[in-house]
């Protein structure tokens, strides 16, 4: 499908984008205007995360490029090193490290103390006076961590000084585990990008990255004794647009593989910022991609290749000696690739189909003992958990394992919600808490029409923060089971590492204080006001933060008869929001929004959320006039009540490069629903569509999908008053295609009797797979506006 019209171009830039255009323009929005500038530090010790233990002193120490910056010790100095780095990129001030002399200066000094030992490796003590800065830790890995809150400390005045605020803080992780899992099997991410992952990760003193290297779409690390598993594995075939090249009409392929080279890079680039790195390979699901390379891995005589499709397969790899030694063979080579103690098997949504209808699966299961097939994954499982610890590493997999028995020493991450930690816990085994319902970062985090495709369903800043990974009913004797907690994104929606970023900040930031803080030092309020001063450190730091929670959302409703609308606006966060509408930039000074507008149309509202007297970030503007207040976007709409419930914010197919449309839907259920359309003296609806590839995978849940029965050849828009259990007003019969742009426009009248504020529900009929129709735009069109020879 090609990408909409200019109107709708604009309308569906995402924030990082419009972050990405500011950057671009040296700090001037697109229209050549000022960016709104961030919020400065406020005078509060505004620390992300919170540390355990903090008391403010009096006066400041002041950094100059003559202030002096010591390590005792190779190890401090390494430090020492790292944090001048870091300062010279998020404050333009060059400091040059040097070994420790003896001499009494004012300055900065780091050292290792080995009576700080006892306080745990990632603990250290900070102490900031007028006369200098010191930090001890008892290993580098707190005096790391121990630079990280420094490199916060060192935020400009108003004179454009860096000064340090008196202060001491002695401080240590209250988790172990502190992670996040970034996935590249669906999309690519390249050594850079991940090197720039780790970056983001160690300014939060997040200490574990899980990477899942591994799945259906894509196998991404070489294998030397399995060259097929990158030469066929790492390509496949995006679907629709995206898969074909614009030049020439013939298949576009999307590879990607890390070499043992650049495995070793970054596993090294990681540990000098103190993150283990984790390594995923998926089974015995997950497994499309290496079942193309070697097609004698397979349960079925059925050949395939890397899929172009998202979801949950039914490919399983077999049950054979011969695969299990693959296996091993394969884990072989990672394992010296890899330091840390776990290794990730997976064993997430293995779909057993191909396992019951297999006669070899089921001969293989009665050779082994297995009378179920949970315990024939189980038996692979155990197989590999003795592999791993022979060579002194621990098994870690997805909840799932849990259903079949599972080896005393594998390590249980409980995503399907906390029920399978506290089930691992009870059994005693360790847990890493990471449930889809609070810490997927691919999951939408507002409800703005600016966000980037993901999922709908909303994980907000305030549920990730709130996310306790010691549930409270969880016995005493067992919560020292509980290993940390991790934060997932994949990556099916996330094409770029803009919207990489976007996903990833500002959650992240509250996963690392939940990771990190005691759990008396949480307190979400006094988060949202430590938070500004981190945003100013983000764009030091090159860190494209999404922008969506910090700008302002508005709603309007129009009197018609009056000629007059409502404006409603929040602000994600719940920062205070002022505005104006005289076309002017928002200041300290605008109004400052307490209750809906009342605005004589046409009007121009343009509205910022601040904190302290600065805006958070870019103004947004509103124009409505009679005519716009007639139309709705899919974002505006609402899923219908009788939905399923797989709501998707899907992206077009292509155009292979550059922006494309993105569609909200339930690929459950095609139904829309505008909530209180004002019908009065509308005559007909117009709806834009359009159509992508139907590119999932569900198993199981694949007869969830429902399907209105279709009349016609090719099914039926219909259009429901008093929502989709009401009257149907209208219908009207979709074609074979769209037009040649992959949109088309339906033109539905309305019975003249309707009237008042109505729930209007649109919904496609019949089953129009490989193929899906989209709703993007529905307008209503009043009687005075339709040609003379409609009624």
């Amino acid at each position: 499908m090609n990408r909409p019209d200019s109107f709708q171009r604009l309308r569906r830039l995402g924030a990082a984008a419009l972050l990405a255009a500011l950057a671009a323009c040296g700090g001037k929005a697109p229209s050549g205007e000022p960016a709104a500038p961030a919020a400065a530090a406020p005078a509060r010790l505004s620390l992300i995360p919170a540390p355990a233990s903090m008391q403010p002193g009096a006066g400041t120490f002041a950094l100059a490029a003559d202030t002096p910056l010591q390590g005792e010790g190779e190890a401090a100095l390494t430090v020492a090193r790292q944090f001048a780095t870091l300062l010279a990129q998020g404050r333009d001030l060059v400091l040059e490290p040097t070994a420790a002399s003896g001499e009494t200066r004012r300055g900065i000094v780091f050292r290792l103390d080995p009576t700080r030992a006892a306080a745990g490796r990632e603990a250290y003590l900070l102490e900031v006076t007028g006369d200098g800065v010191s930090v001890s830790a008892g290993d580098a890995a707190g005096l790391f961590y121990g630079a990280m809150t420094l490199l916060q400390l060192a935020t400009l005045d108003d004179a454009g000084q860096v000064a340090l605020p008196a202060v001491r803080i002695e401080d240590a992780p209250r988790f172990g585990w502190r992670g996040f899992m970034l996935d590249p099997a669906r999309h690519f991410w390249s050594v850079d990008q991940v090197k720039q992952v780790i970056d983001m990760m160690a300014l939060h003193k997040l200490n574990t990255l899980h990477w899942h290297l591994t799945d259906d779409q894509g196998w991404r690390v070489e294998i030397k004794q399995y060259p097929k598993l990158t030469e066929v594995g790492a390509c496949r075939i995006p679907s629709g647009d995206g898969g074909i090249e614009p030049a020439t009409g013939q298949p576009r392929r999307y590879c990607g593989f890390y070499t043992q080279d650049q495995v070793r890079d970054v596993v090294a680039y990681a540990g000098e910022r103190h993150i283990t790195v984790v390594p995923e390979v998926n089974v015995p699901g997950h497994a499309t991609a290496a079942i193309a390379a070697y097609p004698e891995l397979g349960s079925t005589d059925r050949r395939l290749v890397p899929s172009s499709e998202w979801g949950v397969f039914p490919n399983l790899v077999n049950a054979e000696e011969e695969t299990y030694r693959f296996l091993e063979n394969v884990i072989a080579e990672l394992i010296p690739l890899f330091p840390g103690t776990y290794f990730h098997v997976g064993g997430d949504e293995a779909v057993k189909d191909q396992w019951e209808a297999s006669a070899r699966v089921q001969q293989r299961m009665r050779e082994v003992g297995a009378t179920t097939e949970m315990e024939m994954q189980s038996h692979l499982v155990a197989r590999l958990e003795k592999f791993l610890a022979g060579h002194g590493k621990r098994l870690i997999g997805w909840d799932e394992i849990l259903e079949g028995p599972l080896p005393a020493e594998a390590t249980v991450m409980s995503w399907r919600g906390i029920e399978g930690g506290l089930k691992a816990a009870r059994a005693g085994h360790d847990v890493v808490m990471s449930p889809s319902s609070d810490l997927y970062l691919d999951y939408l985090q507002t409800s703005s029409a600016h966000e980037p495709p993901g999922r709908p369903a909303t994980i907000t800043l305030k549920q990730v923060y709130d996310f306790e990974p010691v549930p409270a009913e969880l016995e005493e004797a067992n919560r020292g089971h509980i290993l940390g907690l991790q934060a997932n994104l994949w990556t099916e929606h996330t094409r770029t590492f803009e919207r990489l970023q976007h996903h990833m900040f500002p959650r992240l930031a509250a996963v690392a204080e939940t990771g990190w803080s005691p759990e008396a030092r949480k307190d979400y309020a006094d988060f949202l006001q430590r938070l500004p001063a981190q945003l100013r450190r983000w764009q030091r730091w090159n860190i494209g933060y999404a922008l969506t929670p910090f700008q302002v959302d508005a709603v309007a409703e129009d009197d018609r008869a009056a000629g007059t609308a409502r404006a409603t606006l929040s602000n994600p966060l719940g920062y205070e929001i002022r505005y104006t509408t005289d076309g002017q930039e928002p200041g300290a000074d605008s109004p400052l929004y307490s209750a809906p507008v009342d605005l004589a149309l046409p009007a121009k509202l343009r509205a910022a959320a601040f904190f302290e007297g600065r805006p958070l970030a870019p103004a947004r503007g509103f124009d409505w006039d009679a005519a716009s207040l007639l139309s709705r976007s899919d974002e505006q709409l609402a899923a219908c009540p009788e939905s399923g419930s797989l709501l998707l914010r899907l992206e077009d197919d292509g155009p292979a490069d550059g922006e494309r449309a993105i569609f909200n839907t339930d690929i459950f259920y095609p139904c829309w629903q505008w909530n209180g359309a004002q019908l009065d003296g509308i005559a007909a609806v117009k709806v834009r569509a359009g159509r992508i590839p139907y590119y999932f995978q569900l198993a199981h849940d694949e007869p969830a999908r429902r399907f209105e029965p279709a009349r016609s050849a090719h099914g039926e828009l219909d259009v429901f008053a008093g929502g989709c259990k009401g009257q149907r007003v209208a219908s009207v019969p979709l074609p074979a295609a769209p037009g040649a742009d992959g949109f088309l426009e339906l033109d539905a009248e309305l019975p003249p009797d309707l009237s008042g504020r109505q729930d209007l529900c649109l919904r496609f009929t019949g089953d129009s797979r490989p193929q899906m129709w989209v709703l993007d735009r529905v307008s209503l069109q009043p009687a005075t506006s339709l040609p003379e020879d409609r009624p």
